[in-house]
């Protein structure tokens, strides 16, 4: 399971949507956030479907590797689901006892599931396909207006970064405490709920002993490196708006068209 955990890993390639520029793909991916939650039918997810496919043909990202992020969020989404299909007032098509199934909460079941879906899919495609220097690069430039009221926006940018990088570092740490654990003949995956989690306890202490290590020793290599936060720092490669960005720019305003008529499509209906 912890392998299937592909959030915050960089998936290379030579695609366009690789060299994009990644201030433009940090304000398409909060557009696109927004946009999922505007949906109100299902031919809005449909055209999102189909937006998602495009973009893994682009991108070159094998439609397998997309969905294999999806499978930690399984139990989310199941329990997501069953909230929603059990605790919805509406037409009632079935119930047993306080438990019933309304044909309102069908949809708003189904509404959910895509949701999560989606908003797990695009936001990945972030990560996937830009690399943590550049996404670093990215988030500083577009928090540099803030900086004059006092917001350190290279400081976040490098923390938000760091973090991002180091998940795929604490799931391979992890997933080599539990197989020694294993070894040890610690039963991880037996008993019921409360065995379950105290069987936990062995994992999660390396797995914090391990997380402090790293950061101190990437605090020392900063340090050791003369860092000093962002104050006269020069960047190797400056960001530049190409041509391709405006062609991009101007796909995603006729996908985001497309939803907001067909929203209105639904709602005449």
């Amino acid at each position: 399971m912890l392998k299937d955990i592909t959030i915050g890993q960089y998936y290379p390639s030579e695609s366009v949507v690789h060299k994009l520029d990644p201030r433009l793909k940090i304000i398409l991916t909060l557009v696109y956030i927004v946009a999922i939650f505007l949906i109100r039918n299902f031919w809005g997810f449909l055209l999102l479907a189909v937006l998602s496919i495009l973009l893994c043909k682009v991108s070159k990202i094998p439609v397998g590797f997309l969905l294999k992020g999806l499978k930690p969020l399984a139990v989310l989404m199941v329990i997501t689901a069953l909230l929603n299909l059990f605790m919805t007032d509406g037409k009632i098509l079935w119930q047993l006892g306080f438990l019933k199934i309304t044909q309102e909460g069908i949809i708003l079941s189904a509404f959910m599931l895509l949701r999560i879906l989606f908003l797990v899919m695009g936001t990945s495609f972030l990560t996937y396909t830009t690399t943590p220097i550049t996404l670093t690069s990215g988030i500083e430039s577009l928090l540099k207006p803030f900086s004059k009221i006092g917001v350190p926006s290279h400081e976040i940018a490098m923390m938000m970064s760091i973090a991002l990088r180091f998940i795929p570092t604490l799931i391979e740490e992890t997933d080599k405490i539990m197989a020694a654990q294993k070894a040890r003949g610690a039963a991880l995956s037996e008993g019921n709920l409360i065995q379950r989690a105290k069987s936990l306890i062995p994992i999660l202490i390396p797995l914090f002993v391990s997380a402090f290590r790293r950061a101190d020793e990437l605090a020392i290599a900063m340090e050791s490196r003369c860092y000093h936060g962002g104050d006269d720092r020069t960047k190797m490669k400056e960001l530049k708006y190409g041509k391709r960005d405006t062609i991009a720019l101007f796909v995603f305003a006729i996908c985001l068209t497309g939803m907001l008529m067909l929203n209105l499509l639904g709602a005449s209906l």
